[in-house]
């Protein structure tokens, strides 16, 4: 097809149709004025931003020494929580009551997850719960990292018992987050905004005592956002499947 069309700006000759679209006979780039670029980091800052991450990132991962196959990770969350580990590995007793508290906020998020579907008959934390720990155990399973030199353990921590456990990533705050996100679903903000405190702490401790790292914690977040959004979008396929489904049977009545 040959045809031209006009397009929003240009010349008519700039434009033709091919395959039902409109396609610009010159590069988009070419077209750009001085005012557009202006315009474009004045409306669009957030993205500028990235861009300027993006070349300063590039920069870093070039430049910066590779961490030897004998030393342990390097860590910024360790190294920021140095001070508390080291409170922690010298007296037992807080670390196990610590532990202790991060159990049981576990087991809440966990019966709050579990309730939103039973009692309340809404599925989506559940379903997201699902999907996350599935994800989890396929990637633990993939990649086993050790765990770091420093690592201050439990019995009374989830998993209780001292039993082993994958590193990548943390189910204790994806759990959290999901909890959370269903919170404000729900309106109930002030449970939302407690749940999103003790995360922060509850990372703090995980860090403390070397019982994940930095990405473990920072994915956990990704992840818990993620497997909301999935199981929400689950949820709308089987709802409009049910919708037609259900107007198909009338029709036929």
């Amino acid at each position: 097809m040959g045809n031209k069309k006009a397009g929003v700006r240009g010349n008519v000759a700039d434009y033709h149709v091919f395959n039902g679209g409109v396609h610009s006979r010159k590069p988009s780039f070419m077209k750009w004025t001085l005012n557009d670029v202006v315009n474009v980091v004045r409306s669009h800052r957030i993205p500028c931003v990235f861009a300027v991450g993006l070349v300063f990132f590039m920069y870093v991962e070039y430049t910066i020494p590779m961490v030897p196959h004998s030393s342990p990770p390097l860590d910024w969350g360790f190294l920021l929580t140095r001070s508390f580990h080291r409170a922690l590995a010298s007296r037992p007793l807080l670390n196990t009551v610590l532990a202790a508290l991060n159990t049981v906020f576990v087991l809440v998020q966990t019966v709050y997850i579990v309730w939103a579907w039973v009692i309340e008959g809404r599925p989506r934390a559940t379903i997201s719960a699902l999907f996350m720990f599935t994800c989890r155990g396929i990637l633990g399973c993939s990649t086993q990292l050790p765990l770091p030199q420093e690592f201050l353990g439990s019995g009374v921590d989830f998993p209780v018992g001292n039993v082993s456990f994958f590193l990548f990533f943390s189910g204790h705050v994806a759990g959290a987050v999901i909890a959370s996100l269903d919170m404000r679903r729900m309106q109930r903000r002030g449970m939302a905004w407690l749940f999103d405190i003790l995360n922060v702490l509850q990372s703090l401790r995980l860090l403390a005592t070397r019982g994940h790292y930095t990405i473990d914690l920072a994915v956990g977040i990704g992840a818990g956002i993620l497997f909301d959004f999935l199981a929400g979008k689950y949820e709308q396929s089987k709802t409009t499947k049910t919708s037609t489904f259900s107007r198909s049977m009338k029709e036929i009545c």
